[in-house]
């Protein structure tokens, strides 16, 4: 089954259901200003509502549609560099950067929580994390900034506290396994794969822990020039995703086959337990404004962000095209 025929069948099936209407947009939309379309390609699991929206987003009118490869850290700076013009990240290091000044937008957000926090033994709460060993695979990564906050909220530094292990994601398990890094963070497919092999355990699953679990994880970021230029652009590329994102939480299996056919995943089983795990389809029901300012909150009293709240949310947010969506994609 290729994108097309995936998707031609399951909206055949049921779009008015599925989509919240016709996969096709309204006639008297405007056309979008550039055909061109570019989104991050790391790949993570529970960001699968990226790829899935590869058709749709051409039955947007986007005829290029585009994934620029990246690793993490380097994905988050993809956007604010121009290299990737909307996509799917974590919050909190986007929070991170607009502090500094790139010039990205928070446009929604996509589920909540997505990520575990695997210890070894004798660690029991992130405040036993103090003097120990995290690795991460980079600096300014999702991992390394969403560790910091939470390390920040049981009154650790992360600076003095925590010496940080750069490591690629691969080697973690095995690291945490040898006794060479004391925790990491995992997100899908890899923290699948961890548990199976019963390496360390669980002290943290934002999925279900708070008050990580009350807010979004995954948002969708634009950069701010393509959404100045090509706003039409991007209130299409933006329901593409949301779209996707419900076609993740009522389809699973059929987009678990997906994204192990098209190569993003090896396994169905890990695939299919995602899409039952993360909380797709919730773009409706959180408030992405509490998310941004929460983030920005943390961050700020871990002294990792100069910038108040109040003006990350006045200068990175623009939740124009959100509200309109919401409307026009009743459930």
């Amino acid at each position: 089954m290729d994108r097309r025929e995936f998707l031609h069948g399951l909206t055949a099936a049921g779009a008015s259901t599925v989509l919240g209407g016709s996969p096709a947009p309204a006639i008297a939309e405007p056309a979008p200003e550039t055909t061109r379309v570019r989104l991050a390609h790391r790949p993570l699991l529970c960001e699968a509502p990226n790829y899935v929206a590869e058709e749709l987003l051409r039955s947007e009118g986007f005829t290029d549609v585009q994934y620029v490869r990246r690793t993490q850290g380097a994905a988050e700076d993809a956007v604010g560099a121009g290299e990737v013009d909307i996509t799917m990240l974590f919050a909190a290091p986007m929070v991170l950067r607009v502090d500094v000044g790139a010039p990205l937008v928070f446009l929604a957000g996509v589920h909540t929580g997505c990520v575990e926090v695997f210890a070894s033994e004798g660690i029991r709460s992130f405040a036993d994390l103090k003097g120990k060993t995290f690795g991460i695979p980079a600096f300014r990564s999702a991992p390394h900034i969403l560790t910091a906050t939470m390390v920040a909220h049981v009154g650790l530094s992360p600076e003095r506290d925590i010496v940080w292990a750069v490591h690629p994601v691969s080697e973690l398990p095995g690291r945490l396994a040898q006794g060479q890094i004391d925790a990491f963070m995992a997100s899908p497919p890899w923290a699948q794969e961890v548990r199976e092999k019963k390496i360390g355990h669980v002290i943290l699953n934002t999925l279900t822990d708070r008050p990580w679990s009350q807010y979004f994880c995954c948002m969708v970021v634009a950069n701010a020039e393509f959404v100045r230029r090509h706003p039409a652009a991007a209130k299409r590329a933006l329901r593409a995703i949301l779209k996707a994102s419900d076609i993740c939480a009522l389809e699973p299996e059929r987009v678990a086959r997906f994204l192990v056919e098209k190569g993003y995943v090896a396994r169905l089983d890990y695939a299919l337990q995602t899409m039952k795990d993360v909380a797709y389809g919730r773009w409706r029901e959180f408030n992405p404004h509490d998310t941004v300012r929460f983030y920005a909150l943390r961050l700020h009293e871990a002294g990792l962000i100069r910038s108040s709240p109040q003006k990350i949310l006045a200068q990175g947010t623009d939740w124009r095209f959100l509200n309109e969506l919401k409307k026009e994609l009743k459930s």
